[in-house]
């Protein structure tokens, strides 16, 4: 046996290079008990604790380490084996420590940089797990304290409050959610459903659909062990906010299972939730099935409508899959026909509220036109023709009354489908013909299938000949307030069929005033209710093409406030009927030219010639136009925008926008009209809608951009959504003045920030405006030259001016030549800050056009001082650019300009124009080109 240690530590190193490591530790066991010298001591420890490190005895590798340490506390290899050891034990926070001390003493070593940072993320990771299970346990807690305070009903009302309240918050959290889910929290929420306690029953649902919210798998299983049926027998209660509430779970279920609303993965969800369509034709069916129920409150039908509207037909007419509207159309059309064939004063009418009716009909228009082919259409009208075949009976005619009933609400969705059944064999007979019953409610009814019928003309030419007598006698004697109004809007629309105030003249016997003091009386009685005044509407919408009307009508402060007040009320027929009167009332329609001599060709043979009335007048106009705005008429308007699409259609929203137009025609309006919210209403009709109210809105949107300050007018990011509008203003198609107001707007826009700017330039404005410089008219080239002058600011659009192959500057320049002293300033101050900006575009003026100098010397003598002191600091830019092209303009009579201009003594109302001269000559001067009097 050795008796040396140092030969033994050597004998020991060439053991672990051999990765034979049992030898190796005994040579080193060996060597440690023969040697004195605490420095090999060490070292010898520290081989061993390798060996113990390759052997995975991590406890003897860092208890060696530890030895090692505690002779040389420096010893870095000691340190970081210590270091591995403690990793591996698991005592993460001691072995960061010693991996520090070696990043230490080597900073620059890769090796322990890299193990601190995987160290300090693996340290990280398990206080996060240890805080989530601490949390864990909390929410668990909190969760079982929540459900004892709820279902304790003799707990303190703040206290089940709080723990409501607390409950809802928890459950829109994932985490939280997922612990009410995993500690029977479904169950309990159920509990406290049945407690019938409105607040609880509140708190229950809403946590559900807290829970529900972007979770596919929880969302089914909710559903599933809730039921659909008692979901649906809950949304069926005549209670608003409990049927509400239910409402928006079921659409959150919904949306869960169309795989719409908030992405997120959840594990392995997808593979636990098998085919969804299954639980969505489920609950299709329960919400048909609740159209018909008579246990289910008016609130909870309009529910089931107002579902099956947002879910059936399809968002996108690009997707070919409209299997959901065939599946309603084929399992629930009849259902939907029998809503709408229902009559209120019937005594077997299902509970209905004052827009059931109406949102059905809006479902069926819905449904048909998310039909795809013509064969798809054919088999709605065989289905909806075979439902009304079925209810009409000579021998009963409540049964007959209901069927006309359908072929009116179906007037009120699908259009051209309501006029196929109007031709249906006997149907428009028999509206005539329950004109003349004795019946109050057959009256009611065929009334007002007659006013929608009466849209198309062809039918209305059929009623004109053989129900305006019967319309009028039923106006004259019934004592039915809601009859009498009916009567009264079916003669008035059928009297201005022809679109003019004429025909209505002629049906009104020139009463018109006479019946339109009725229809105010009857809007302003509150004690009517809202379905019968809404005809007060339609009445006005029509009697106010007469001049004499409108003027009286927007004197009467009550009329107004309270047509404003059922604009406010979700129905497609009050928002158009209120728009319409505006539209009439600010004279916002488009009219046709007469032509003198086909005037008189009409005067000559005997023909009428409808003559402008002296109240349709402009002095007229403007004062019910002010007389709307004292009214609070904007207020109404920005509330009507903010209907769902269903009920305010594209030609609502155009007539809305053409009022806006009229009431911004005065700017000194325009203040007004912000501060009640129309420059925010405007954006969403310039952005949707028929084409003309897109122009209509955008043009208003003009009209008030063009002369407000943009942070005030439209406050946030919105301001970038009114860029586009204005944009599309900037189109031949479009008139001048749309042209001028719109690059009026864009200056506005474009000198208050370098984003707006670039929004301007990403909306392809940039050749547009270009294209308005060249304009003939004088307004349209200088707002384009003002606009271009704001932009030329941004970098991009510098960019433009200094690529190769475009003519942008040399029309700049040009324009600083024009005679028109307001395109002179403009231009001027776009080339000053073009020159200033980009040295190349200095050289490249002289080389644009041959008129240049000419030019610059015309503005530095101008007698405008904006002009003059525009044009010297363009001088400045260019003799400070380059020496050479600064002696170039030395060499001309621009010196003299400068030094007669330079020598000029101080004026306050000058100085900055001499200031800059001066500037010009002694940069001039220290190029040497130039020298002072003294040296001369």
């Amino acid at each position: 046996q050795m008796e040396d240690p140092i030969q033994l530590k050597e004998e020991g190193n060439k053991y672990f290079q051999a990765n034979d490591y049992e030898k190796a530790v005994q040579s080193y066991t060996q060597a440690m008990k023969l040697n004195k010298d605490k420095a090999l001591q060490a070292v010898l420890y520290r081989n061993r604790a390798a060996c113990f490190l390759k052997k995975e005895e991590y406890a003897k590798a860092a208890s060696d380490a530890s030895r090692a340490i505690d002779i040389n506390a420096s010893d870095i290899k000691a340190l970081y084996r210590r270091s591995q050891a403690l990793e591996r034990l698991g005592k993460l926070d001691q072995a960061f420590k010693d991996a520090q001390k070696c990043a230490t003493i080597e900073p620059h070593n890769k090796n322990f940089q890299e193990t601190l940072r995987r160290l300090g993320a693996n340290i990280q990771e398990k206080v996060n797990a240890r805080g989530a299970l601490r949390i864990q346990f909390s929410t668990d807690s909190r969760v079982q304290k929540m459900f004892e305070i709820l279902l304790d009903e003799n707990s303190e009302k703040e206290k089940r409050e709080k723990a409501a309240n607390n409950l809802i918050v928890l459950g829109r959290e994932e985490a939280g959610a997922e612990r009410i889910f995993q500690n029977n929290g479904v169950s309990l929420l159920l509990q406290l459903i049945e407690t019938k306690n409105a607040e609880l029953i509140l708190a229950a649902v809403r946590t559900l659909s807290g829970m529900c919210t972007g979770h596919k798998a929880r969302a089914t299983a909710i559903l599933h062990y809730l039921g659909i049926d008692n979901i649906c027998m809950w949304m069926s209660v005549d209670n608003e906010e409990i049927s509400l509430a239910v409402c928006n779970l079921l659409q959150t279920i919904t949306d869960c299972l169309l795989g719409q609303g908030k992405e997120e993965r959840h594990g392995k969800e997808e593979a636990v939730v098998l085919d969804t369509k299954k639980d969505l034709r489920m609950i299709t069916t329960r919400l048909l099935d609740m159209l018909v129920s008579k246990k289910v409150s008016g609130q909870g039908r309009d529910r089931a409508l107002n579902l099956l509207n947002k879910n059936i037909p399809r968002k996108d007419l690009k997707d070919h899959d409209n299997s959901r509207s065939i599946f309603v159309i084929d399992n629930g059309l009849k259902k939907i026909l029998k809503v709408v064939g229902q009559i209120p004063e019937m005594p077997d009418c299902l509970p209905l509220t004052e827009n059931t009716q109406l949102t059905a009909s809006v479902l069926l228009n819905k449904l048909y036109d998310d039909l795809r082919c013509d064969p798809e259409r054919d088999n709605y009208r065989v289905i909806c023709e075979e439902y009304i075949k079925s209810k009409i009976d000579p021998q009963d005619m409540d049964k007959t009354l209901h069927a006309i009933q359908i072929v009116s609400g179906v007037l009120q969705g699908p259009f051209d489908l309501g006029n196929k059944l109007l031709g249906m064999k006997g149907v428009m007979e028999m509206m005539v013909a329950l004109c003349g019953s004795e019946r109050e409610i057959d009256q009611l009814v065929a009334v007002e299938a007659l006013i929608h019928a009466s849209t198309k003309l062809s039918r209305a030419t059929f009623i004109i000949s053989n129900g305006v007598t019967l319309l009028k006698e039923i106006y004259k004697k019934t004592k039915n307030e809601k009859i009498k109004i009916r009567a009264l809007v079916g003669l008035c629309k059928l009297g201005s069929a022809g679109g003019t105030d004429y025909g209505l003249r002629q049906f009104a016997e020139g009463s018109t005033e006479k019946l339109a003091r009725q229809c105010r009386k009857w809007l302003c009685n509150t004690s009517i209710d809202t379905r019968t005044r809404k005809w007060a509407v339609e009445g006005l919408a029509y009697l106010t093409l007469d001049a004499d009307v409108k003027d009286d009508f927007v004197e009467d402060e009550p009329a107004l406030q309270a047509m404003f007040q059922l604009a406010k009320t979700s129905d497609k027929t009050i928002l158009y009927s209120v728009a319409s009167a505006l539209v009439n009332c600010t004279n916002s329609y488009d009219t046709k030219e007469l032509v003198p001599e086909l005037v008189q060709l009409a005067k000559f043979s005997k023909q009428h010639v409808p003559e402008e009335h002296p109240k349709d007048k402009k002095d007229f106009v403007v004062k019910r136009v002010k007389r709307l705005l004292k009214a609070g008429v904007v207020s109404a308007l920005a509330c009507m925008v903010k209907a769902d699409s269903a009920i305010l259609t594209d030609q609502s929203k155009e007539l809305i926008a053409r009022v806006f137009l009229a009431l911004c025609e005065d700017p000194k309006d325009r203040g007004t009209i912000v501060a009640q919210g129309g420059g925010k209403a405007l954006i969403p009709l310039a952005v949707e809608g028929t084409e003309v109210g897109k122009i209509k809105a955008s043009h208003a949107l003009a009209k008030i951009a063009a002369i407000s300050n943009p942070d005030m007018a439209f406050p946030g990011e919105r301001v970038y959504e009114v860029v586009r509008p204005l944009v599309s203003l900037l189109n031949t198609e479009r008139d001048g003045l749309q042209n001028y107001e719109a690059l009026l707007g864009l200056t506005n826009f474009s000198g208050r920030s370098d984003k707006l700017r670039m929004k301007i330039v990403k909306e392809r404005a940039l050749p547009d405006i270009e294209n308005y410089m060249f304009e003939n008219h004088d307004q349209l080239r200088q707002a384009a030259t003002e606009c271009m002058c704001n932009l030329v600011v941004n970098k991009e659009v510098q960019e433009r001016f200094v690529a190769d192959g475009n003519d942008r500057l040399k029309l700049v320049v040009l324009l600083c030549g024009e005679d028109d002293e307001k395109v002179q300033v403009a231009a001027a101050g776009a080339l000053a800050m073009l020159t200033a900006a980009q040295k190349k575009l200095c050289s490249k003026m002289t080389e644009v056009t041959t008129q240049w100098l000419e030019i610059l010397q015309r503005l530095c003598l101008h007698e405008n001082m904006e002009v003059q002191h525009r044009g010297l600091v363009i001088a400045f830019n260019l003799i400070s650019a380059d020496k050479e092209l600064a002696k170039k303009l030395v060499e001309t009579e621009l010196l003299e300009i400068l030094t007669y201009l330079g020598k000029q003594e101080d004026h306050p109302k000058k100085q900055h124009v001499i200031n800059i001269a001066r500037d010009c000559l002694t940069r001039c001067m220290d190029y040497g080109l130039i020298k002072p009097i003294s040296q001369a």
